[in-house]
């Protein structure tokens, strides 16, 4: 049985109904560097295929990304560096934004960061670490492209990965708008688990171990959160957009979602689409929200999707069978 990130939390939790800064890296000898996927997958359209793909056809790169001799249009100056969520990697979780981005005209890439040595899947290891490794790509891509400044898109904890690398290492020079897309902007409690799993001896640790580093990293009041949002949500130079759900299944209460300060826009997606029951997991497959991120991106985007209907927990079951592949 395998528990390691996002979905395997919620296999943990219907199994069993039962946050400490890690310093895994603190010893190695150089830096973590960013693994750059270089072989275009196909598009997709749904999360599990998706994880099937990526499972098949192991460091696939979202189709639309990486092509390192883009040049930046007029129209869309600033690349989009995409930041995948926990215990997943680029392709699993932009393979349908990626592409539609592209076709926008956007300069896309996408890497795969904190990776454990041998790793088949990523986001599972310290999140500061991981930024740092966000930081040396985004310098590539501005390299490569000749841009100023990108746009940061982060899912889940890709959110938290790019916003310390704008907010804590420097980054926010370089980074034109962030977005988070079901971002766990003060962590989440996992139906009320979270602070009984804090308040045990050994609990922390315990969780560090059942799920991995950089989940344990996100549970609400965890050092890493506190130190994440200290001094403030947002820094000056930077316009940030929250995108979330109200039926977020990893992120209670869904108001942990939002980011307070200057240049912070927080939507939902059940105010502008009610009955779009999208969460956490659906987030990057759902067309009304990836056409949220566009409209961030570019409030002058023209819509790809109408608002229609999708049941609260949609995904769920498959998520929990794919995060145990």
């Amino acid at each position: 049985m395998r528990f390691r990130g996002a979905g395997a939390v919620v296999a943990g939790v219907v199994l069993l109904m039962s946050g400490a800064v890690s310093t895994a890296q603190a010893d190695d000898a150089s830096p973590p560097q960013p693994v750059v996927p270089a072989t275009a997958g196909l598009p997709q359209s749904g999360r599990s295929s998706a994880a099937a793909y990526a499972h098949e056809h192991p460091g696939s790169a979202p189709a639309g990304s990486n092509d390192f001799s883009c040049t930046p249009s007029p129209d869309h100056p600033e690349p989009v560096v995409l930041a995948h969520g926990t215990d997943a990697s680029a392709y699993a979780d932009w393979a349908a934004l990626s592409p539609i981005l592209a076709a926008d005209g956007y300069c896309v890439f996408a890497l795969n960061y904190g990776g454990a040595p041998g790793a088949d899947s990523y986001g599972t290891e310290d999140i500061v670490a991981s930024a740092e490794e966000f930081g040396r790509f985004v310098d590539r891509v501005r390299a490569a492209t000749g841009a100023d400044k990108v746009d940061a898109v982060g899912y889940s904890q890709g959110a938290n990965v790019t916003r310390y690398y704008v907010n804590k290492l420097g980054g926010a020079p370089f980074v034109d708008h962030w977005v988070g897309l079901a971002s766990p902007s003060y962590g989440g409690v996992m139906y009320g688990l979270v602070p009984i799993v804090q308040a045990l001896p050994g609990g922390p640790d315990f969780a560090r171990t059942v799920t991995s580093v950089a989940v344990s990293q996100q549970m609400q009041g965890s050092p890493f959160m506190n130190s994440l949002n200290a001094g403030g949500d947002t820094v000056p130079g930077v316009s940030y957009t929250t995108i979330g759900s109200r039926y977020d299944e990893m992120i209670q209460p869904y108001t942990n979602m939002t980011l307070h300060g200057a240049g912070a826009v927080n939507i939902l997606i059940q105010d502008r689409c009610p009955q779009d029951g999208t969460g956490h997991f659906q987030a990057p497959y759902d067309p009304f929200a990836l056409d949220l991120v566009r409209a961030a991106l570019d409030p002058d985007a023209t819509p790809l999707a109408r608002c229609e209907f999708v049941p609260v927990g949609a995904g769920i079951p498959q998520v929990i069978l794919d995060s145990n592949r």
